[in-house]
């Protein structure tokens, strides 16, 4: 936290482009990051999952044709609410909010939209996506469980996805090779498995751990993270080619 009391501002998590770059360029395609504002345990900061999104959308933009666009940094994470410093909307709202990025962007002639989403918790998107039919604008949500899965496989993470819930090893991972002045002492001894957790939506995230923690940060390293990433790069290209084929026809 800075003097007044706010978030530091996190560098390069902004779009750096001038209406002149978007002119010269004409992509397709935008890309939205949607992170949220929530604990991740001792050592990882509550933007955690903004600044993966918006690093995924950073890697993406530099390997793809696509408009980034600034991050929504509050979202849906009202299981993570017995922890000081979360903050959360309701699904109503980010649905809103989402479809008037989507309608303003329609109305400027940018008709394809792909949400780069980083937080689990974020279930209405899937509605969203599946509601932008016939509005307009074509939409996909990225990455999906696919997606991941090749990215860890080719990664070597050694947690499955089912146990590395949340500022496990794929997010400290990630952390560690982009941002690692934002990771601090203490993931190489924070792992906490807890695979039954059946009622969580009902019982929060509290009901499962102490610490804010599921998953094994222990294993987590830059490397990891670079190869991460580098593998949701190559997978977004599906998604990009098939935004690309519906807006030539």
């Amino acid at each position: 936290m800075n003097g007044s009391g706010t978030p530091p501002v996190t560098p390069g998590l902004l779009p750096r482009e001038t209406t002149e770059d978007i002119r010269a360029a004409r992509p397709q395609v935008a890309i939205l990051p949607v992170g949220s504002f929530e604990q991740h345990g001792a050592y990882l900061p509550l933007v955690t999952d903004t600044v993966v999104a918006c690093v995924i959308a950073r890697e993406i933009a530099a390997a793809h044709p696509v408009q980034p666009l600034p991050p929504i940094t509050v979202s849906c994470s009202h299981e993570h609410a017995d922890w000081p410093g979360t903050v959360s909307i309701s699904a109503a709202t980010l649905h809103a909010v989402v479809r008037d990025i989507a309608g303003s962007l329609r109305r400027s002639g940018m008709k394809s939209l792909i949400l780069v989403n980083a937080h689990g918790g974020n279930y209405v998107l899937r509605n969203v996506v599946q509601e932008s039919a016939g509005s307009g604008t074509r939409m996909a949500l990225f990455p999906g469980s696919a997606d991941w899965d090749a990215a860890r496989n080719r990664a070597g993470v050694e947690t499955s996805s089912h146990s590395d819930m949340h500022a496990g090893e794929v997010e400290t991972s990630i952390l560690l090779h982009a941002h690692p002045e934002l990771v601090r002492p203490g993931y190489e001894t924070s792992d906490c498995v807890a695979d039954d957790r059946k009622h969580l939506l009902t019982l929060g995230m509290a009901a499962y751990t102490e610490s804010g923690v599921i998953g094994r940060p222990s294993r987590a390293s830059a490397a990891k993270g670079k190869e991460l990433l580098a593998g949701l790069v190559d997978s977004f290209g599906d998604y990009l080619s098939l935004l690309t084929r519906q807006e030539s026809r």
